[in-house]
């Protein structure tokens, strides 16, 4: 029997000693977590044509589906926005980082798979040589195969261990390509807020202008002092100073956008545009759904897997190791070239080995398995319980800043009626100037106030669509089949482009 023919018998006699041997160790079972029937701030509706019912937990259907599956951020329809987080998927680097992360997890799942099958190594080697006066070429062509059986299970379950461990790198991958767009999406929004308030700035520049027009007027005509025309030169010349301060700040989120999507801030450049009025609704659906939809709750949940597989690694150290050998191959001089059948050389055999003693090294691994285990299941728990904190969170910020803009909106109008009622009695003579810059202060800091309530608005809502998975679906995850397959996309749910 020749090397071959051994490697190939070993080959096909695997999936039937494979199947045949026990896996020791517990089998895996999601650890439960306490999940409440409905989010405390999900802001029940009666007038709902489908409400949610607070008994039962039920959530409507709602026939627009707002933050759309991979895509969250088109529920803001802004073209811009949807551009750059577009290139997040091409040059950033934490997203690069993160995929070649998860292609080494993926080369340890094959490296853990590679332990089943046998390991052959080939010794050829040819001397020439002379003696006596006559030469001679020895050669030999031998090669050696060993295979330790899975008799019990611990190469098994160190794949299940690294296929869990690959999956829960792919969920790595999609927290960290979420977290990216979240924090593009704020930094845009930070950045149409300063531009929004460079406009209410300028607006304000052209406002007190036309007051110091006025109180010039007044001043010229004797009935106004010099001080009123000061103070309004005071009020121009500091909303002025505001105005170009502003700029620092736009242009320190148009660089941090810059470096979000891989580029040099010098080829970014974001025209100026405007903060919408208002957020767009954001579906919440059942707490139960969060388990499936965040990335790092998945993450979290696979790596308990991981730990708990290890603990059936650490079981079956305790058990013999069984080890096939063989070699064989042609050994000695040729003659003429040829060998003759005497040069066949093999020989097979089978060892067993077991540790009768190794000063409790083996039992302080399986205890230390375990306690890798309980620790994964605590942060598990863990993060189950941060993610329902964010979206409860998120809901509160979303129903109460959105009754604050409505009272603050009804504070800016009637400041403005302040404004204008005051400069209309300061030009009848009835009112001082004083009155005038107060009203005026009042208004623009109400008209700051209201701003920074709609930014305040759309950020909540962004942290509340990342806090909900940002439409991932744990479905989204590589398969174990896939993951030992021999190809494997190299993300979960989008391609991204890779200098392999």
């Amino acid at each position: 029997m020749t090397l071959l023919r051994l490697a190939r018998a070993a080959a096909a006699l695997a999936p039937a000693l494979i199947t045949a041997g026990c896996m020791v160790g517990p089998d895996y079972a999601r650890p439960s977590v306490e999940t409440p029937l409905a989010f405390k701030e999900g802001g029940m509706r009666e007038d709902s044509v489908a409400h949610v019912v607070a008994k039962k937990g039920w959530r409507a259907v709602a026939p627009n589906d707002g933050a759309e599956r991979g895509d969250w951020w088109r529920v803001f329809r802004d073209p811009g926005l949807d551009r750059l987080i577009r290139l997040v998927d091409v040059d950033n680097q934490t997203l690069r980082q993160s995929v070649a992360s998860y292609r080494q997890a993926r080369a340890l799942v094959e490296q853990a798979r590679a332990a089943l099958y046998p390991t052959v190594i080939g010794a050829p080697s040819i001397t020439r040589s002379r003696s006596l006066g006559s030469e001679k070429t020895t050669v030999s062509l031998q090669g050696q195969a060993s295979w330790e059986l899975d008799l019990f299970g611990g190469i098994r379950r160190g794949i299940e261990s690294e296929t869990a461990a690959g999956q829960a790198s792919a969920a790595s991958l999609a927290a960290t390509r979420l977290a990216i767009q979240a924090e593009l999406a704020a930094d845009y929004i930070e950045l149409r807020y300063y531009d929004s308030l460079q406009r209410l700035l300028n607006d304000t520049v052209a406002a007190y202008k036309r007051t110091l027009a006025i109180a010039e007027n007044q001043y010229a005509a004797g009935v106004a002092a010099r001080s009123d025309v000061i103070t309004a030169q005071t009020q121009v010349q500091t909303a002025q100073a505001q105005a170009i301060a502003v700029g620092l700040q736009r242009a320190t989120y148009e660089h941090a956008i810059a470096t979000l999507v891989g580029r040099p801030p010098s080829e970014v450049t974001i025209p100026v545009g405007t903060l919408a009025s208002r957020p767009p609704a954001v579906p919440v659906g059942i707490p139960s759904d969060l388990l499936e939809r965040r990335p790092d709750v998945a993450q979290a949940e696979r790596q308990v897997q991981a730990q708990s597989e290890q603990i059936g690694v650490a079981v079956a150290a305790f058990f013999p190791t069984v080890t096939l050998s063989a070699s064989g191959g042609i050994s000695g001089a040729t003659s003429n070239g040829v060998f003759s059948a005497a040069n066949q050389v093999w020989s097979v055999g089978a060892a067993a080995s077991e540790v009768l003693f190794d000063g409790g090294a083996r039992s302080a691994a399986l205890q230390s398995a375990r306690a890798g285990y309980d620790s994964s299941v605590a942060a598990y728990r863990q993060t189950v319980l941060t993610a329902f904190g964010e979206v409860e969170n998120g809901l509160a910020g979303v129903r109460i800043l959105a009754r604050q803009q409505v009272a603050q909106d009804e504070a800016v109008a009637s400041a403005r009626r302040a404004v204008e009622i005051a400069l209309n009695e300061y030009r009848a003579g009835t009112q001082n100037f004083t009155t005038v810059v107060t009203a005026q202060t009042l208004a623009f800091n109400n008209e700051v106030t209201a701003l920074g309530v709609r930014l305040n608005r759309f950020t909540t809502a962004v942290s509340l669509i990342r806090a909900l998975g940002g439409g991932w679906d744990a479905r989204s995850l590589p398969t174990g089949a896939e993951l030992k397959g021999p190809r494997l996309p190299i993300d979960s749910g989008q391609a991204l482009r890779t200098d392999e």
